[in-house]
């Protein structure tokens, strides 16, 4: 535990950390920043803590790379929920033993694999948080077809305890754009977002 941001990366550089609670307002250095940083090296689960009301605040985080947030004053029991849901999307996303070939959605030259939860590029890794693959794989099992805010939001494990913020998709689909090809997500104005290629 650690009340600054200078103590949270001393952490990070000497220990195994799985998931982060970070408060927004830190006496050192900005919330947001630091969630960037920590995100451009590691996909240690990070929830964001806030006394802030404006949704604005919760999209930028969401932007930075957080897979979640709370804002105080904290309801102990939500919080718990939370912290479990991300936690058991942190021990799926090991890696298994099993052929990782036999569990890949192919689609426009991207590997998804569910079961280590990475995607590939021609060889290339390509980090995605874990609300990012969710949102990934919720596309590549439904190719073509087109899924509404509502049912994407409900999709992402994470949000299930919280006051839908349809909001969150669109951040998230604008993160996705930029991590592959941005024209294999197309808008469906007035209804939702589809995956345009064929999966394999």
């Amino acid at each position: 535990m650690t009340d600054s941001g200078a103590g949270l990366r001393d952490i990070m550089e000497h220990e195994h950390v799985s998931l982060i609670l970070l408060d927004i307002n830190l006496p050192d250095e900005n919330g947001l920043m630091l969630t960037r940083a920590l995100r451009e090296r590691s996909t240690v689960g990070i929830i964001l803590v806030t006394g802030r009301c404006d949704q604005i605040d919760r999209i930028v985080g969401l932007e930075m790379g957080a897979d979640d947030y709370v804002t105080k004053p904290l309801e102990l029991r939500e919080l718990v929920v939370r912290v479990k849901n991300l936690l058991w999307r942190i021990d799926l996303a090991r890696p298994t033993p099993q052929n990782a070939s036999e569990n890949c959605y192919m689609f426009s030259g991207y590997c998804l694999n569910v079961m280590n939860h990475t995607l590939e590029h021609n060889g290339e890794a390509i980090k995605l948080t874990r609300a990012e693959y969710e949102l990934l794989l919720a596309f590549v099992t439904n190719p073509g077809k087109v899924l509404h805010r509502e049912r994407l939001l409900r999709m992402l494990s994470a949000r299930r305890v919280e006051t839908p913020d349809l909001r969150t998709i669109d951040v998230l689909v604008r993160r996705l754009r930029h991590k592959i090809t941005p024209e294999l997500l197309v808008t469906q104005h007035g209804e939702g977002y589809f995956l345009a290629s064929e999966v394999y």
